[in-house]
This record gives structure tokens, sequence and C-alpha cells, in this order.
């Protein structure tokens, strides 16, 4: 119970009390979105980015598989217009999924097992344990297009797991963000891989909890990968559609 006290408090705090987190959130989304844009959150976890895209006008779908944390979107967002929250995890069929839960560190929640086992020999998770684990629903983001419409913007951050989610998406977006690890960068080649299918993206990245754009120029996915080998910290890519 200490554990999961501690663990939510932690998010709480990261992701809601740094300052000026959320001004450079606000600033790198308006890259992508508009006023009255959908956009879905996957992985909506404390909040902090439904906040920043509420903030911008949009109506953000949160999605959110973690009951501590769905209560706590519920407490910071249940009563506004704007957000919807759903209760499930994302993956490339419906269903059902045992979702592994780190209680001390909750953002690393992950429904992937071979992922989780990977980070055994990471020293960046070397404190890190998946001690308690429940069984959620699992949707795609074909069903959550069709239930809330084509969303503007897509971010995923689910630990492992993006490529699975992406082998749920049947039709391009105009924009999205997942999360890379340094170590852990055959999951971003197999997210290229599908996108690629999907139709021609461009990417820039931002490392750590910067949200800045690394990189002056948008680049292909395989100039993408050269650049992030030489990354030490995790951070988030960013996949725009290339229009001619």
């Amino acid at each position: 119970m200490f554990d999961r006290a501690l663990g939510l408090a932690r998010s709480i705090a990261i992701y809601h009390a740094i300052p000026f987190r959320q001004p450079r959130l606000r600033h790198l989304y308006r890259n992508f979105v508009h006023r009255g844009d959908v956009v879905f959150d996957v992985g909506a976890h404390a909040g902090n980015h439904v906040r920043a895209l509420r903030a911008l006008g949009c109506r953000v779908i949160a999605v959110e598989p973690q009951p501590d944390f769905v209560g706590v979107l519920r407490l910071l967002f249940g009563r506004s217009a704007d957000v919807t929250i759903v209760e499930t995890a994302v993956g490339d069929r419906v269903g059902r999924a045992t979702l592994s839960i780190s209680e001390r560190t909750p953002t690393v929640t992950s429904l992937s097992s071979d992922w989780r086992e990977a980070r055994a020999g990471d020293a960046d998770f070397a404190r890190v344990r998946w001690n308690r684990s429940t069984e959620v629903e699992v949707t795609t983001l074909d069903a959550l297009i069709e239930r809330f419409g084509l969303p503007s913007f897509v971010k995923l951050d689910v630990e492992g797991s993006e490529p699975a989610a992406l082998a749920g998406l049947n039709r391009p977006v105009p924009a999205l963000a997942f999360e890379y690890l340094p170590r852990a960068l055959e999951r971003v080649g197999a997210c290229i891989e599908r996108l690629r299918q999907l139709d021609n993206y461009a990417y820039n990245w931002s490392p750590g909890e910067s949200h800045r754009f690394a990189a002056k120029e948008w680049m292909d996915g395989a100039a993408l990968l050269d650049a992030l080998r030489g990354q030490t910290r995790s951070g988030d890519v960013y996949a725009s559609v290339r229009r001619p």
C-alpha cells in the first residue's frame, strides 16, 4: 500500500508540479493541433498532456488502463465537456490482457512481457519491480477512431507496446508521438515500418522531458534511427505526414 501511494503521489508531483512544463508542452503541441481538433492521449497517466491539449481547445480522448490513474483523471477532468476518459489499454486487437504494474514507479506499467524482460539488463530500470498485475480491457486505435472520429494527433506512451498499438491502426493519422528508449530502438524501427505502410511520414524527436524538437529539419525514418543511436536519454519521437 505504501509503494502504491508513493507511486501515485510521485507521478502527480512530477507531471503537474514542475514549473514551466505546461507552457513547453503547449508550445510543442501547437505544431500539430488547432482549437476544436479531436486528439487521443493513449497512456494518459496523470493527465499532464490532457491538460495541455485541453488548454489549446482540443477535444481530448484520454485513454488509460491503470485504475488508480483513471481515478486521478476523473478527479481532474471528470466534469470537463472537452475530455472523455476511456478506461482501457490499446493494442493490436480488441480483447483482454494482463497489465503488469510497478506500484512504486507506475510510469513503466506495461502490457508487453518481452519489453519488461528486456529491461532486466537496462541500468535505467535497475530498481524497477513489476509487483502487481491486473486484467484490463484492450481496444485498438481503429476502434477508437470508429467511436470518436479521426484524430489530428495521437500521443502514445504505452511502455513497449507502441508497435502493437500501431498494428491496430489501419489508416493514417496526420501526426503522432511515441516514446523511445536508447536501448530499445528496435521498437522505434517497428513503429517507423508500420507508419511507412500507412503514409509518408517525416520525423523529429525530443530528448528527455524537454518538449523541444532536437533537430532543425524533419527527416526520414532511417535518419531518425541514426540520430537516436547517439542518444543516452529516453524521449519522444514525433511523426507528421509529409504533404507535397
